[in-house]
């Protein structure tokens, strides 16, 4: 018997799960790799401030994202709730909720000593009363103390958001592009890839100091390599899709003949970024335009990759 397809373009998930997904998973990772930094290569305070305060804003701008779009916000107190976990394991905006909330519950805690330390919050009436109070310097204290502990619970909860922001849309089966092995992977690469990229911007304009390019270059060569990984995680999908079902077939025909895709992610996102920091890597740097436009060029990927994927996903179903 013959069975007649039809194909039809996703048109939910549209640009604003992106955002949500690109911030989410931005600035869990930049959380994440600013504590590794300061724990293992150098006590950073300047970088901690820097990468936690614009993490937790991500993670915030993304979540208010999310919940602006929901159609029935009283619902949000379900996914709040740590017990559905329980009662749900599989419920992924359950936990990337909770990775979120803890991630920045611990992302500002670490950050907490050494913003207590500067002088800007002192300048700021509200904030200077508020910093001075016993228990926030009690708090403070022991963070001190648990220095490493909490450091490494916001760094789990960091990958946990990177990994899930690729589980979530793993889990709809209904779409081929996005149901398969390699978005999880694929996602949490490109997150931090993007953290590097965010960060080497922040070493190079705000923070600026001569003594951390060992550091800058470390992250150059990290980023060299997770650009490399997501080219190669890339073709498998390719073949993957080409040689899978037709949802998966429609996807890769909308965005391999998208210029968009091809031009702007692979070509200037992730090709020409790897060039420049090949370059950078192999023999230094004469001026810093080439990193920061390799880092801006990265930055730019990571939100285009998230955008296609949510404009390519098709749904196919006999009639």
């Amino acid at each position: 018997m013959d069975v007649n397809m039809t194909y039809a373009t996703q048109d939910i998930w549209t640009w604003w799960l992106a955002i949500y997904l690109y911030f989410g998973g931005l600035g869990a990772a930049t959380l994440a790799v600013t504590f590794l930094t300061d724990m293992y290569l150098k006590p950073h305070r300047h970088l901690v401030i820097w990468g936690a305060g614009a993490g937790v804003v991500l993670l915030a701008l993304g979540s208010l994202m999310l919940f602006g779009h929901l159609l029935d916000k009283v619902a949000v107190l379900h996914v709040l709730n740590p017990m559905i976990l329980f009662r749900k394991p599989d419920a992924w905006i359950a936990w990337g909720t909770q990775f979120i909330i803890w991630m920045m519950v611990w992302g500002v805690l670490y950050a907490l000593p050494y913003v207590r330390e500067t002088e800007f919050p002192r300048k700021v009436p509200g904030l200077r009363s508020l910093i001075d109070r016993p228990f926030v310097v009690a708090i403070g204290t022991l963070v001190q103390r648990f220095h490493y502990t909490v450091g490494w619970l916001a760094v789990i909860n960091g990958v946990g958001v990177a990994v899930y922001t690729g589980l979530l849309l793993q889990s709809f089966p209904a779409v081929a592009l996005w149901h398969n092995p390699a978005v999880p992977l694929l996602f949490t690469v490109s997150a931090f890839s993007t953290a590097m990229a965010f960060l080497l911007l922040l070493m190079y304009t705000l923070i600026n100091d001569q003594a951390d390019e060992y550091i800058r270059v470390l992250y150059e060569r990290i980023d060299l390599v997770l650009i490399a990984a997501e080219l190669v995680i890339l073709f498998s999908l390719y073949q993957y899709l080409k040689n899978g079902s037709e949802s998966g077939v429609r996807s890769l025909e909308l965005l391999w003949n998208d210029y968009g895709w091809l031009i702007g992610f692979i070509g200037f996102g992730l090709i020409v970024p790897f060039v420049l920091e090949l370059k950078g890597v192999i023999k230094g740097w004469a001026t810093r335009v080439p990193i920061i436009t390799a880092s801006i060029l990265v930055l730019t990927g990571g939100y285009l990759l998230r955008y296609y994927f949510m404009y390519a996903g098709v749904y196919a179903y006999p009639w």
